[in-house]
C-alpha cells in the first residue's frame, strides 16, 4: 500500500489556483450557453434577464482568473507570514565512518636534530564566508530565511541526472565543461533569496542568485558552473551556499592536469656545417 504524500502550503496554493481557473472556464461556457438560449426567446424581458445572468457569469470568470493569478504571487508570501512552513521529511543521506587501523609503535627512537623547515605546512585560517556587495545588489527575493534551514554537505561531479550528482568526488582531471554541486535541503521558505558563489584562490569566478523556487524540503538541489572566469584550470576551488545573508554550507574540490596530456615541446634545429673547397695552383 502506497503512502499519500503530504501537501504543503505551496502545493495547496497551486492546486487552489488551478481549481479557480477550471471554475472560470466552466463559468464562461455557461455564460455562452445562456446567451445562445436567450436569442431563442420571444419575450424581451426574459431575454434581457438571461443576458444579465450571462454577464454575471462572465464577471465571475474574470474575478476567478484574477484570484488565480494573485494567489501564488502575492497570497503565498502573506500566508507564510501567518503560518510558518513545517519541516518536510527528506531522505538525508547518512555518513558511515570507516574505522581506521591504529598502529602501536614498539620502539621509539629519540630524535637528535630537528631541522626547521623554511616553509611551514600549517594551513592558514579560512575567513568566514560573506556576500560581496555586488551580489547583494542583485537580490530580488526575501532576505530573512528560516533560521532552521538545513543543507547536506555538497557533492561535486561533472554529471547530474536531475536528482543526484553521478559518481561524486573531490578531485577532477581536465578538461572540464560543467561542474555540479548537489545537495539535499530542509526547512526552506519559498521566495527567500538563495545564492551560490564559486571561488578559486579567493577570487569569485562563477555565481547564481535568485528567489528559492523549490519546496520546503527535499532532494535534488544543485548549483552549476559552466563558464568560470579564466576557464577551468588546475587549483583549489570552493563553493559557498547562502540563504538570504546567512551562510549555510561550504564545499571544496580540486582540479588537476590529466596524466595523459601530451606536453607541448618546441622543436630545435641544429645547423648543418657546409664545407667550401679552395683550388690549389700547380708549379710550372
Amino acid at each position: 500500500m502506497g503512502i499519500i504524500p503530504f501537501m504543503d502550503i505551496h502545493a495547496g496554493i497551486i492546486a487552489a489556483s488551478l481549481m479557480m481557473i477550471a471554475a472560470a472556464v466552466f463559468a464562461i461556457r455557461n455564460a455562452i450557453h445562456v446567451m445562445q438560449s436567450a436569442r431563442k426567446l420571444a419575450f424581451y424581458s426574459l431575454r434581457r434577464m438571461r443576458n444579465a445572468n450571462a454577464w454575471r457569469l462572465l464577471f465571475l470568470a474574470l474575478f476567478l482568473f484574477a484570484c488565480a493569478a494573485w494567489l501564488p504571487v502575492f497570497g503565498e508570501p502573506m500566508i507564510y507570514g501567518y503560518f510558518p512552513p513545517t519541516p518536510t521529511p527528506s531522505s538525508t543521506p547518512t555518513i558511515t565512518l570507516t574505522p581506521t587501523i591504529t598502529l602501536t609503535p614498539t620502539v621509539t627512537v629519540p630524535p637528535t636534530v630537528t631541522p626547521t623547515p623554511a616553509v611551514s605546512n600549517t594551513p592558514t585560517l579560512t575567513l568566514t564566508p560573506f556576500l560581496p556587495l555586488a551580489i547583494e545588489a542583485l537580490f530580488q527575493g526575501i532576505v530573512t530565511p528560516n533560521p532552521d534551514a538545513l543543507f547536506t554537505p555538497l557533492q561535486f561531479s561533472t554529471q547530474f541526472d536531475g536528482v543526484n550528482p553521478i559518481d561524486p568526488k573531490t578531485v577532477f582531471e581536465l578538461p572540464i565543461q560543467t561542474m555540479y554541486a548537489g545537495f539535499d535541503y530542509n526547512n526552506l521558505i519559498p521566495g527567500v533569496q538563495w545564492t551560490a558563489l564559486w571561488y578559486k584562490d579567493q577570487k569569485l569566478i562563477c555565481y547564481e542568485t535568485q528567489p528559492w523556487d523549490g519546496g520546503t524540503g527535499g532532494i535534488g538541489g544543485y548549483t552549476e558552473c559552466s563558464n568560470p572566469i579564466g576557464g577551468w584550470v588546475p587549483g583549489e576551488y570552493e563553493v559557498q551556499i547562502f540563504m538570504g545573508y546567512d551562510w549555510k554550507v561550504v564545499g571544496r574540490f580540486r582540479v588537476i592536469e590529466s596524466p595523459n596530456a601530451i606536453p607541448q615541446t618546441t622543436p630545435t634545429f641544429t645547423p648543418i656545417p657546409t664545407f667550401t673547397s679552395s683550388p690549389t695552383l700547380a708549379a710550372p
